[in-house]
């Protein structure tokens, strides 16, 4: 599940109405969560050409592909003001280029192991990237 299933609405922004609730604190720490793990599938996949996460889009049943820095700047905007703003997704993306939310948290959890194997100590294994 991403960060973003239900934030958006149908021009991939948040639905018109009054203005959310501020974030309570455990939403505030799962936003912050979201922020570092994002961080680490970028370190991880930018270098092989993937440009970002594709969002599967509750309200329009369509995928939206945002690059790396569009999603962390929606991360932060959840974490400063409780919803995001409507962003221009990119014209006529390549899905190539775009990987899911859990795609890249399973990528990272199996580069995690492949080092924890390596380790000469033996390191902990059956960790996900969020146990850190």
């Amino acid at each position: 599940m991403s960060p973003f299933d239900d934030a958006f609405g149908p021009d991939f922004g948040p639905a018109d109405g009054p203005a959310p609730p501020p974030l309570t604190m455990e939403e505030r720490a799962g936003v912050l969560d979201d922020l570092a793990e994002l961080e680490v599938f970028r370190t991880l996949l930018e270098p092989t050409g993937i440009k970002g996460i594709v969002v599967d889009c509750p309200d329009c049943e369509e995928e939206h592909h945002v690059d790396w820095a569009l999603m962390q700047a929606n991360l932060r905007q959840l974490l400063d003001e409780g919803q995001t703003g409507r962003h221009e997704p990119p014209f006529d993306p390549n899905p190539d280029d775009y990987v899911s939310w859990d795609y890249a948290s399973g990528y990272a959890d199996g580069i995690a192991a492949l080092a924890e194997r390596d380790e000469p100590s033996g390191g902990r294994t059956g960790r996900h990237a969020r146990d850190d």
